[in-house]
Formats: structure tokens, C-alpha cells, sequence
């Protein structure tokens, strides 16, 4: 092959077969195999050197069978060699294996290098195995590289970040001895995903007084944690700093303010950023205008939106048509969902489960309650959004019995209700007169080792003392108050309900009773 003759004219030792491969970026997917066949004819296979770079090639071409083959063949592995092959997993849709590489380095005696703690730390945060991360950060303090390397200290906070779990990545963050824009932003994100904007935009403040300058991740993180009408003042204060940086032409902040000011419930905001991009027809700015519309409550005008994106020719993708879905099922007609539904089959997305949970949720909320059970029964691994979505959409339409026999059916396969169920399954219980039976699947009776293990949280009391208000159920009322009570001794809506309730049923002492305690603890009822 005349190409083969170029790299052998080129490479005559493994230094310079390592820098013609460099040279070859971006790698085309038949130059690893070309390569391969060249060091193999120049004896360059037993080079440690020249066979990590080969290895290397075939992880950026995507070709990790090859590659996985290539690194079983080597007679010797460098830590380097280890670090690319961790990298090249993390890199597919299967970051597990990067993981259990990982724990073939550590188990071959290998001390594990700074790039691969940082990559499998990133595998970690895409699979949310905080565990598997826990490890590894245990390996990082043992060589002190938590706390001295930066690239390893920021890939745990981003990891514990995006597992959820703030408070390690902030004790990471605080024992930083050097920390970096990517540092920051990546706790930033942290809070922004934990619902945290005013300890946000403390951390941004605190990164320029440590003369860090923030950057365009940093600004996008902190936008993105405006996501409720009571946030919406901070947002504009920042979407000012972000047009004083200069910053409000960049494609990905734009997207990021009209998805704050959306979610924030501010169509006058939303407008004016749309305006900064309508004339711009990417993938990126028609999500960002079509999931705004839906958040808004503009599904007629998201449709529109979405057929424009079609008539350009912009690709559409899983965040596409979840956002369509949404706003189908808003506002939009049932003949729309259909053709949306018909679109994610003929593009090959049907067996996406952000798609699949979507299409569950809008048959249901259209009222197609049988369409969406076709949908559920399709899905091969339901997740709890998955359960939650066909749930709604029979406390929706007001298919009590129904709903608890789903909750039923979690139950028996063991999947965990968080906050949404218990709140679908009480609220279609009260609507269809099944309070006693809302009341078995109650926090506080499944509580096992923790007290907050289902998610009992204020709103599920409130939510069962509503109930019971309604359909006179006195004695539930009076033992839920007693739970929201001990809980939260200062909620006023516990002492309220409880004295309505006692109100209703004619015991007006009892009543007097519960309004003169909470005078006696300086509880005031809070505004409506």
C-alpha cells in the first residue's frame, strides 16, 4: 500500500513511529490497522513505547476490541499504558470498564497514576457510583494526590458532585491545597444540581477574590442553578455580569439563559434572549427555544418551533423530542404526539428511556391512559421516573384504584418510591375517597434505618392531613398531625390542618385547643 510505504519511509525507530502517529490527528478509522501492520513489519510490537502510542490510535478511533486485544498482546505495560487504556473505556458507552481496568491496574501491582485516577473518577460520575469513586479516592490519599494534584482533587469534586453528594465534594474542595477554574466550576455545577443558587453564587464570588477568573463553563454552571420564580432576581443579576464579560453571543450561554429564565417562569426574559438567536438554525439553539416554549407552557408555539427545525435540515435528538413530548403534553393536540411518536421510531430513538418515560407522560396527561400502559409495558427496565410518569397519569384522569394497584406492583418488585410517588399515590387517594388505604404505603410506617428513607418529608403530611380534611377522617388526621408535629415542630400547617379538621367535625374546644398551643409556641400561620 502506497500509504504503508510513507509511514516505513518515516518511522525508522519507535521515537519517530511515535511522533508519525501523533501526527495524525484526527485519526481515520482504517490508519490504526495500517499502523499496527507497520510496527509489527518493523519490529516495534515489543516497544512499550511505540505500542502505548498505537494503543492509544485505536482508543481514539473507537476501536476498543482492537485495542482491548492490543493491551492483553503487550509484553509490557507502562502506567502510562494503563492510563490510556483506562481513558479509552471512559471515553465509550460502557465507562464500567474503565472501572474494572482500573482494578486490573491496581491488582497487577501498578501504583496508579494521576491521568488514571482522574479518568476512572469521570467513568465514576457517569455511571453515579459514588462508591466506586469513594474507592478510588481512597487510593488518591494515600499518594496525598487528592489534596496535591489538582486534576485528581477536581475530578473528585466533580464526581461527588454529580453523584449527588455535595458535602464530600466540598470537603474535597476545602482540602485543595491548589485549585482551578475547572475546580470551581465543577462545584459550582454541584450546587446547581443539588438546587443550592445562592451557595453558587457565593462560590463564584469567592473564586474572583482568590483572583481565579471565571470562564464560560463557570457563568453557564451558575445560570443553571436559577431554576424557580424565586431565583429569578439572582438570574438577571447574572445574566448582567455574563453581558458585562462580553459573554452574550456565546452559543451555549444563550442556550443556558433562555433555559433560566424558562424555568424561572419569565416569558419577557425568555423572549429577549430568543431574540439574540432566532436567526441562528443549530441543534443546540432550537432545543434550547423548543424546551423553553414547553417549560413555559407554549406547546402550540414549540410545535412550530420543531416543525422549523425539520424544514432546516437540524438534527434532531433525545433532548429534542423529550422537550416536544412535554409540551405535547401541555397544550398541544394528540394527532401531534402521534407524529412525534412516529418520527422517534422512524429515527431509531424508540428505545431511549428518557424518550420512552416522555412518551408514558404524554399519552397520560392526554388522557390516553391505555396508550401510555402500551408504552410502559414496552420498556424494558422501567426506572422510578418511569413508574412516576404512569402514576400521574392516573391520579390525573382520577384512576384511584388503579394507581394504588400500581403502587402495589412497585412494591412487589421492590422498586424505592421517593417524595413524587407517595405524593401521586395520597393525592389520587383523597380525589377517589381511599384515604385508609392512602395511608398503608406511609412514610413512617416503611422508615428502616433511616427516618427520611422514603422521602417523608413535609409535603407528604400536608398532603395526607388534606386528605383526611376532606373526607372527615379524624383519626388519621390527628395521628398524621402527631408525625408532621414531631417532625417539624414549628410547621404551622400541622397545627392549622388539625384545627380545621377538629373544626369540621364539630369540636370546636378541641380546636381552640390547637390554636391557643400554637400561640403558646409562637407559631404564627403562615400566608397564604
Amino acid at each position: 500500500m502506497p500509504q504503508s510505504r510513507g509511514i516505513l519511509r518515516h518511522a525508522r525507530t519507535p521515537r519517530g513511529f511515535v511522533h508519525l502517529l501523533a501526527a495524525g490527528l484526527p485519526p481515520h478509522p482504517s490508519s490504526a490497522e495500517q499502523f499496527h501492520a507497520v510496527a509489527t513489519k518493523l519490529g516495534f510490537a515489543a516497544s512499550v513505547f511505540a505500542g502505548t502510542a498505537l494503543l492509544n490510535l485505536y482508543c481514539r478511533s473507537r476501536r476498543l476490541g482492537e485495542a482491548q486485544q492490543l493491551f492483553d498482546e503487550m509484553p509490557e505495560k507502562s502506567g502510562v499504558t494503563w492510563s490510556t487504556f483506562i481513558y479509552g473505556h471512559v471515553q465509550s458507552h460502557e465507562p464500567i470498564l474503565a472501572v474494572r481496568a482500573f482494578g486490573r491496574m491496581v491488582h497487577a501491582g501498578v501504583s496508579p497514576t494521576a491521568s488514571a485516577m482522574s479518568s476512572v473518577l469521570v467513568a465514576c460520575a457517569k455511571m453515579q457510583d459514588s462508591g466506586v469513586g469513594a474507592m478510588v479516592h481512597t487510593a488518591a490519599l494515600k499518594c496525598s494526590a487528592s489534596s496535591s494534584n489538582v486534576v485528581v482533587g477536581t475530578a473528585l469534586v466533580d464526581m461527588y458532585a454529580k453523584c449527588h453528594d455535595v458535602p464530600a465534594a466540598q470537603r474535597v474542595f476545602e482540602d485543595m491545597k491548589e485549585k482551578n477554574v475547572a475546580t470551581f466550576t465543577a462545584l459550582v455545577s454541584g450546587f446547581a444540581l443539588d438546587g443550592r443558587p445562592r451557595d453558587a453564587m457565593l462560590l463564584v464570588r469567592k473564586m474572583e477574590q482568590s483572583g481565579v477568573a471565571p470562564n464560560m463553563m463557570t457563568y453557564s454552571s451558575l445560570l443553571s442553578s436559577f431554576a424557580s420564580p424565586r431565583d429569578l432576581d439572582h438570574g438577571r443579576q447574572a445574566h448582567c455580569v455574563v453581558l458585562k464579560k462580553g459573554l452574550e453571543q456565546n452559543q451555549y450561554i444563550l442556550s443556558t439563559l433562555m433555559t433560566m429564565y424558562s424555568r424561572c417562569g419569565s416569558l419577557d426574559g425568555f423572549r429577549k434572549v430568543q431574540a439574540a438567536v432566532s436567526c441562528q438554525h443549530d441543534q443546540i439553539s432550537l432545543n434550547s427555544v423548543i424546551s423553553g416554549l414547553s417549560c413555559l407552557g407554549r406547546g402550540g408555539e414549540a410545535f412550530q418551533h420543531f416543525l422549523e427545525m425539520r424544514r432546516h435540515g437540524a438534527d434532531t435528538d433525545v433532548f429534542t423530542f423529550t422537550s416536544m413530548l412535554k409540551a405535547i403534553g401541555n397544550s398541544s393536540s394528540l394527532l401531534q404526539g402521534r407524529q412525534v411518536h412516529a418520527l422517534i421510531l422512524k429515527t431509531g430513538h424508540g428505545s431511549d428511556a428518557n424518550v420512552q418515560n416522555g412518551l408514558i407522560s404524554m399519552y397520560a396527561r392526554r388522557g390516553e391512559i391505555g396508550e401510555s400502559r402500551d408504552v410502559f409495558a414496552s420498556v424494558q427496565a422501567p426506572d422510578l421516573v418511569s413508574w412516576n410518569s404512569l402514576l400521574s397519569g392516573y391520579a390525573q384522569h382520577g384512576y384511584g384504584q388503579e394507581v394504588v394497584e400500581v403502587f402495589e406492583q412497585m412494591r412487589r418488585l421492590n422498586v424505592q418510591p421517593d417524595h413524587t410517588t407517595f405524593l401521586l399515590v395520597l393525592t389520587a387517594c383523597s380525589h377517589a375517597g381511599l384515604v385508609d388505604k392512602g395511608l398503608e404505603p406511609s412514610p413512617r410506617s416503611r422508615v428502616s434505618g433511616h427516618r427520611h428513607a422514603y422521602g417523608a418529608g413535609v409535603s407528604v403530611y400536608r398532603a395526607l392531613l388534606s386528605a383526611c380534611q376532606i373526607h372527615g377522617n379524624l383519626e388519621i388526621a390527628v395521628r398524621m398531625s402527631a408525625c408532621l408535629i414531631e417532625l417539624y415542630p414549628h410547621d404551622s400547617s400541622a397545627h392549622v390542618q388539625l384545627s380545621k379538621a377538629f373544626a369540621g367535625d364539630g369540636q370546636w374546644g378541641s380546636s381552640a385547643v390547637v390554636r391557643e398551643a400554637m400561640t403558646g409556641k409562637g407559631i404564627v400561620k403562615s400566608p397564604a
